[in-house]
C-alpha cells in the first residue's frame, strides 16, 4: 500500500505538470520551437538546471521512434522467452524507456555508458541492431556478443559501451575507470554509470564515489530508481530512498525519469558540471512495467493497480504522442510509423532464429588478449591453444 500511495503521487504530479505543458504548447505550436515546463529537479548541495525545456517536432519524433522501437523489442524478448526460444536470465526494460533516451540525447558516442544486466536497449542506443540484440538472446553467432554472452552481456566498445554486467553493482567502479580514462586521456567527454536502487546500497558504490571526488574524475552516477530492488520495494531496503543526496559531498539532482525532456535537461547539465568539476549523482525516477526478470510475475510485491495507475499516468511513449499530437503532428504518420517499427521487429527476429549457432571452437577464442604459451584444459581430455580473434573471422 506504501509504494501505491508512492505510485499515486508520482502520478498525480505526472498530471499536474502534463496540464502546465499543454498550456504552454498551445502558445508555441505555430513555431519550430516547442518551450515545455517539465517537473521541477530536486537538488542536493547544487543549483537546479531550469525546468523549461525547448524542444522540436523533429526532435519528439525522434524520441518517440526509438523509445517505440526499444518497448517493441522487448515484447518480442517477452514473447519468445514465453516460447521458450530465449533461456536463463532476461530482464526486460519496458518502462523505462525515457531515461536511455534522454541519456542518449544528451551525450555524443564518444561518451562512455556502462550498465546492469537490463542492458538490451542500451546496444541499440549505440548503434546495435534489433537483430543483434534478439540473435543475442537466441544464442545465435550473429549476436551482438556472437551468441556467447546472452540477456546480460550485450557490448560494443566501438560505440564505447562496455556492457551489460551480470553482478549486482559490479559496473559502478568500471564506470569510474572508464571516466578516469576519459580524464587521463585529455578527452571530453563522460562516463555514465548505469545502477538501480537495490545496488545503491553496495560499498563499491561508495568507493568508487569516493575515488571519482578525490580524483575530480568526468562521471555521472546515475540511479534507476524504478521502487523495486528485485522484489523489494525502497522504503524497505534502504533508510534513505532519496539516492540522489547520498554522495554526502558530491551533488546530486533527481528528475522524472519518465519524461525524456526531463532526463535530456538534467544529463546535459550533469555533463557539463562532470567535465568542469567532477562526479555528479542523478536519480532518475522510473518504474518497470514487467517484474524484475522473467522469471518474476512482478505482482506478489506490488499491486495491478499501481502497475496500471503507472501505464495510465505516466508512460513515457504516451507522454510524447500527446505532445506531438498537440502540436499538429499526423496522426497518420504516427500509425505509420508504428507499423514500420513492428515490422522491423518481426523481421529482426526470424532472421535472429534462422542465424547460425556459434562453432564449438569459439569457446576457446578470445579468453586472452594475448594468448602465448597459453592452453585450455578440455572436458573431454586433452588441451586447446587459444586464439585472439576479436572479429571472429575463423
Amino acid at each position: 500500500m506504501i509504494a501505491l500511495s508512492a505510485a499515486l503521487r508520482a502520478s498525480q504530479a505526472a498530471c499536474t505538470s502534463s496540464n502546465a505543458i499543454f498550456r504552454t504548447m498551445s502558445a508555441a505550436a505555430a513555431s519550430d520551437k516547442i518551450l515545455i515546463e517539465v517537473q521541477p529537479f530536486s537538488a542536493h548541495k547544487i543549483e537546479a538546471p531550469s525546468n523549461k525545456v525547448e524542444t522540436t517536432l523533429s526532435e519528439l519524433r525522434a524520441h518517440y521512434l526509438f523509445m517505440y522501437r526499444m518497448r517493441r523489442m522487448e515484447i518480442a524478448a517477452d514473447m519468445m522467452y514465453k516460447a521458450k526460444l530465449i533461456r536463463g536470465f532476461c530482464h526486460l526494460y519496458d518502462g523505462q524507456e525515457a531515461v536511455l533516451t534522454g541519456i542518449e540525447a544528451a551525450l555524443t558516442k564518444q561518451d562512455s555508458i556502462v550498465t546492469s544486466y537490463r542492458d538490451h536497449c542500451h546496444h541499440i542506443s549505440r548503434g546495435g541492431t534489433i537483430e543483434e540484440v534478439m540473435a543475442e538472446l537466441f544464442g545465435r553467432s550473429t549476436g551482438a556478443t556472437k551468441g556467447l554472452g546472452g540477456s546480460m552481456h550485450m557490448y560494443n566498445r566501438k560505440a564505447n559501451f562496455y556492457g551489460g554486467n551480470g553482478i549486482v553493482g559490479a559496473q559502478i567502479p568500471l564506470g569510474a575507470g572508464l571516466a578516469f580514462a576519459h580524464k587521463y586521456r585529455k578527452e571530453p567527454n563522460v562516463a555514465i554509470t548505469m545502477y538501480g536502487d537495490g545496488a545503491a546500497n553496495q560499498g563499491q558504490k561508495y568507493e568508487a564515489l569516493n575515488m571519482a571526488a578525490l580524483w575530480n574524475i568526468p562521471i555521472i552516477f546515475v540511479c534507476e530508481n524504478n521502487h523495486y530492488g528485485m522484489g523489494t520495494a525502497e522504503w524497505r531496503h534502504a533508510k534513505n530512498s532519496s539516492f540522489y543526496t547520498r554522495g554526502d559531498f558530491v551533488p546530486g539532482l533527481k528528475a522524472d525519469g519518465m519524461d525524456v525532456l526531463a532526463v535530456k535537461q538534467v544529463v546535459s547539465y550533469a555533463k557539463k558540471y562532470a567535465l568542469e568539476h567532477g562526479p555528479i549523482i542523478l536519480e532518475l525516477d522510473t518504474y518497470r512495467y514487467h517484474g524484475h526478470s522473467m522469471s518474476d510475475p512482478g505482482s506478489t510485491y506490488r499491486s495491478r493497480d499501481e502497475i496500471n495507475a503507472m501505464r495510465t499516468e505516466r508512460d513515457p511513449i504516451e507522454r510524447v504522442k500527446k505532445l506531438l499530437l498537440a502540436n499538429g503532428f499526423d496522426a497518420a504518420e504516427l500509425k505509420k510509423m508504428d507499423k514500420e517499427v513492428k515490422k522491423e521487429v518481426d523481421d529482426a527476429v526470424e532472421k535472429a532464429k534462422a542465424a547460425p549457432i556459434p562453432p564449438d571452437h569459439w569457446l576457446w577464442k578470445n579468453v586472452y588478449a594475448a594468448p602465448a604459451n597459453t592452453e585450455l584444459r578440455k572436458v573431454d581430455g586433452g588441451y586447446n591453444t587459444p586464439d585472439y580473434d576479436p572479429e571472429y573471422k575463423n
